[in-house]
């Protein structure tokens, strides 16, 4: 089953996550060091996020490392960008009453 990145996001784990691997590869070991959870629920986690290709695997010997796929992130950030844009324009015109407001009191 494919999953889609916004479910794999809305999780607070996975969104830690990210950040996390977001500096610097990590394996799943020193991933689950951070987290009050079992090193499974850590690697469920990581198996979304990986199907999701918002982080890569990279093997280094016998380790794991997972990594950022920051094409994918961008992807996300692209899709915001139209809401970001809507409230900007919100936040400005609320920025222009308020200062309508105060001058009309001076």
């Amino acid at each position: 089953m494919r999953r889609d990145v916004f479910q794999a996001i809305a999780d607070p784990t996975r969104r830690a996550i990210i950040l996390l691997i977001a500096f610097q590869s990590m394996t799943p070991n020193a991933i689950a060091e951070h987290f009050d959870t079992s090193r499974q629920a850590v690697s469920k986690h990581l198996r979304i996020l990986t199907e999701c290709n918002l982080v890569k695997q990279e093997q280094s010997g016998r380790e794991i490392y997972y990594q950022l796929n920051g094409t994918k992130m961008k992807e996300v950030d692209k899709w915001l960008e139209q809401f970001r844009k809507i409230w900007e324009g919100r936040f400005n015109e609320l920025d222009n009453i308020l200062s309508n407001l105060k001058n009309k009191k001076k």
